[in-house]
């Protein structure tokens, strides 16, 4: 089984439930570093003081916050360890809310909890209730020392004021039916499973290639849409099927010709 990232205790109430986190969903990339060209060695970044003028190491360093301009408060690791020690042990539930009453935009990361033996039987009559009442528990605890609430913080969320603010327009009921009829034809149960990092793909696709040796076949980028009429657009793309709306502009770019990259080997 995978490490966990915490261990520690559920605790609502007078009721303790030991339990391990384990990192459920976490974005995973192919990282290119950056190369000297010259030679082909890794460019590393240097721990360098211009007011020392010279490179210091590692243990010389402490984390200091920055009150004004080249004026800092400076913090030693184990002052900042003592602030996280008396809730590192506990996830605390302060509240319960119904899910639907929650926005999606507050979930942080996603864990998967599992209780320990001598917790199993509280966690399902714990969890059971949560399902029946469609309700979801609110729980704190400190990890990597920061402070969790199992969401974002309010102050965390960004605000942009343009968002949510629609100009009033003059909606067509046609166009607001044919749309309703995309949208039909388009629905399909989820499937997450179908969904794939397209880019990602390609890019080890492309270290791949270079590794052998091969020449590189590059598409050229995909010309945007003409604007055109919202009615023509939604019956062209209510006749052309479900298939061709999601697919169409994959198999417009695959018609274009594909052109060629040199591949530089690697000096020995």
């Amino acid at each position: 089984m995978a490490a966990s990232v915490w261990s520690g205790s559920i605790t609502l109430s007078l009721i303790s439930i030991p339990i391990k986190l384990y990192a459920a969903a976490r974005a995973q990339r192919t990282y290119l570093h950056q190369i000297h060209k010259e030679c082909n060695s890794r460019v590393r970044q240097p721990l360098f003081c211009p007011t020392c003028n010279r490179f210091v190491d590692r243990g010389e360093i402490v984390k200091g916050y920055e009150f004004d301009e080249g004026q800092y408060v400076l913090m030693e690791e184990k002052e900042i360890k003592k602030l996280a020690a008396a809730s590192s042990r506990a996830l605390e539930i302060v509240a319960f809310s119904k899910l639907k009453e929650i926005d999606p935009i507050f979930f942080d990361s996603s864990y998967f909890c599992i209780p320990e033996d001598s917790g199993k039987k509280a966690y399902q009559v714990l969890t059971k209730a949560l399902e029946d009442t469609e309700t979801v528990g609110i729980g704190k605890l400190s990890m990597h020392q920061r402070d969790y609430t199992v969401m974002y913080f309010p102050n965390e969320i960004r605000e942009l004021p343009q968002f949510g603010v629609l100009e009033p327009v003059s909606v067509k009921s046609q166009e607001l039916k044919l749309t309703e009829q995309l949208i039909g034809q388009l629905t399909e149960p989820f499937k997450p499973k179908q969904y794939h990092n397209e880019f990602q793909q390609r890019l080890r696709k492309l270290i791949e290639t270079k590794q052998e040796g091969k020449s590189v076949e590059i598409g050229s980028e995909p010309k945007r849409a003409p604007v055109i009429d919202m009615m023509t657009a939604l019956k062209k793309s209510l006749a052309a099927g479900p298939s061709t709306s999601r697919n169409g502009r994959e198999r417009g770019q695959a018609k274009e010709k594909p052109k060629k990259l040199a591949v530089a080997r690697k000096a020995s």
